[in-house]
């Protein structure tokens, strides 16, 4: 394995998801785990590996043809439980799979909470910077909250508070943003 797994995860994330884009349909979507992965490092000060590999890698189960055993194989068994850690299950009706998602995250590990926060950081970045109001930044703004109370099962871990303080600082921002 590489010494750098951010690089080959990098290239991975663009070629498994080369044909989609973001909500706008003009964003590439690796666009997306690009700027999660920045957000671990340079927003939340993270550069453990594993982490940046799991955020470069964090929809790739969940949005395409790659699975568990494909992450473990190129990646490693850790990468590969953080990205799984952060796949839904979407053969779940939502209320189901959004309780076993937030199940799932809590026993995580603290790399997969971290990449959780990023995660919710940027599609909440992403939609103020868009002017985007309503019922989804309401969505938002609850996802954020849900990532904050899972993270916050760890409150010794410096990253994960550190991470927690943007996120909050970030839902403060979208406060000053009419509902």
């Amino acid at each position: 394995m590489p010494s750098h797994l951010w690089q080959p995860a990098a290239s991975y994330a663009a070629w498994a998801h080369e044909h989609a884009y973001r909500k706008d349909g003009k964003t590439p979507y690796v666009a997306h785990t690009f700027r999660v992965a920045m957000t671990v490092r340079d927003v939340f000060g993270c550069d453990d590996e594993a982490a940046l590999a799991g955020a470069l890698l964090h929809d790739t189960i969940e949005d395409t043809p790659v699975d568990f055993d494909d992450i473990d194989k190129r990646f490693g068994r850790e990468v590969a439980q953080i990205v799984a850690a952060l796949t839904k299950d979407m053969r779940l009706v939502e209320p189901e799979r959004e309780k076993a998602y937030d199940e799932q995250l809590m026993a995580a590990g603290w790399k997969a909470k971290l990449v959780k926060l990023a995660d919710t950081y940027d599609n909440l970045s992403d939609r103020l910077d868009q002017g985007k109001e309503g019922t989804g930044l309401r969505k938002l703004r609850i996802r954020c909250d849900r990532s904050i109370a899972i993270a916050q099962t760890e409150p010794d871990n410096e990253l994960l508070a550190r991470g927690i303080g943007h996120v909050r600082a970030l839902l403060e921002r979208a406060d000053a943003v009419k509902p």
